[in-house]
């Protein structure tokens, strides 16, 4: 990436930064209840608003009010699949940007039926997982350990540009190096910091908050790569004074308010191709 190019790639992230800080966009989490809160408080602290609303009842209204729509499948059950099929609709009818977070794809046939299932029914806009769920989706061996992944980034970059292509969206794959695609355009993100996989909820956070950036800015590959460079920023910067996950949960929520266009500037580690 040559030095104007990395400018202007900062400045993006920036400005993206700085429309969801001033425009505060709804976002509609239907997400798992192991995390609801720490989500929350993360879309918060980077200056959207978070919504978490699973009743069949209610779905669509709200959806109807949102920015973007995050679906998240780690706590499923068949009435939640029932009210993701119904916001999904929603979203699609309203063509609002659409997160799916397939938690744990490839550790049960439920999951990755049901992930499957809303990539080919609904138009979704960025599918983040961790490598083990992006190769399962793919048709690969995920070999997962629960929800967690058992597989290098590296290993699903392949299976990240079949998906791409498949459907049409970008795919954002997680881990210590994050690897961005929409089928044509590529990237790399070095940024992050090793306790953010010792705490729960950072990569349903990660999905949450690409909403929120697929919110303030209309080009979904540049939208994730903003989203995890913001979120993995944070995290370097937390990690530099927590001496553990319990300290560095609290600190990573600060990290996301106080974040700004310096740190940015000086810390990006994104590769593009």
């Amino acid at each position: 990436m040559t030095e104007n190019s990395r400018k202007q790639t900062c400045d993006d992230i920036a400005d993206s930064l700085q429309k969801i800080r001033s425009d505060h966009p709804l976002i509609h989490n239907i997400t798992n209840y192991v995390v609801m809160n720490f989500t929350a408080n993360a879309l918060l602290a980077l200056g959207a608003s978070p919504v978490m609303a699973h009743a069949p009842e209610e779905v669509e209204e709200m959806t109807g009010l949102a920015s973007a729509l995050v679906i998240n499948i780690g706590t499923l059950s068949s009435p939640w699949v029932a009210s993701m099929r119904k916001a999904l609709e929603a979203a699609r009818k309203r063509q609002i940007p659409i997160v799916l977070d397939p938690v744990g794809a490839g550790a049960t046939k439920f999951r990755t039926d049901t992930a499957l299932s809303f990539l080919e029914r609904a138009t979704v806009t960025v599918l983040r997982g961790n490598a083990s769920e992006i190769l399962a989706l793919a048709g690969e061996s995920g070999k997962t350990k629960g929800v967690d992944s058992a597989r290098t980034t590296s290993e699903a970059r392949l299976s990240a540009a079949k998906l791409a292509a498949r459907y049409g969206i970008t795919v954002a794959v997680t881990g210590a190096v994050d690897f961005i695609t929409d089928g044509a355009r590529e990237a790399e993100i070095a940024n992050g910091h090793p306790l953010m996989g010792r705490i729960t909820g950072t990569g349903c956070s990660a999905s949450a908050i690409t909403g929120a950036f697929c919110a303030a800015a209309p080009d979904a590959f540049r939208a994730a790569a903003g989203a995890l460079v913001v979120f993995g920023i944070a995290g370097e910067i937390a990690g530099q004074s927590a001496p553990g996950p319990g300290t560095f949960q609290p600190l990573l929520l600060d990290a996301l308010y106080t974040l700004g266009e310096e740190a940015i500037r000086n810390r990006t580690r994104l590769r593009l191709s």
